[in-house]
């Protein structure tokens, strides 16, 4: 059922968040500052691609990620968040759309704080 619904995924735009991951990681990896945040977004772009059966977990006890999640927010995590917010209420619209809306959230939670975060 999972590749099912991940081939749709593709299908039906899930390709979108992918590439905004990507377009975000070449932008920070034009800085040599910027390296690991780009390389922490070609990771998200993979985990994009196939959202479904997969869980994200948060390990808030590390204090790099919640500096590195400040920065993130700052420059790039809000603009990505708020893109995927956008596009999960346009494909609750309708019912058929639900679990990609839904998948659309999680990615947004990952777009906003994604230091400290693991793919399971």
């Amino acid at each position: 059922m999972t590749l099912l619904c991940n081939i749709l995924w593709i299908a039906c735009f899930g390709w979108i968040p992918a590439l905004s991951f990507v377009l975000a990681g070449v932008l920070c990896c034009i800085t040599v500052v910027g390296i690991p945040f780009g390389r922490m977004c070609f990771n998200f772009a993979r985990l994009c691609l196939c959202p479904f059966g997969k869980e994200i977990v948060y390990d808030r006890h590390r204090s790099v990620s919640k500096l590195g999640n400040a920065l993130w927010i700052v420059f790039i995590g809000i603009w990505l968040a708020l893109e995927f917010i956008i596009e999960g209420a346009a494909f609750c619209c309708t019912i058929v759309g639900i679990p990609f809306g839904i998948q659309y959230f999680k990615l947004a939670k990952l777009a906003f704080a994604p230091f400290g975060a693991r793919v399971v």
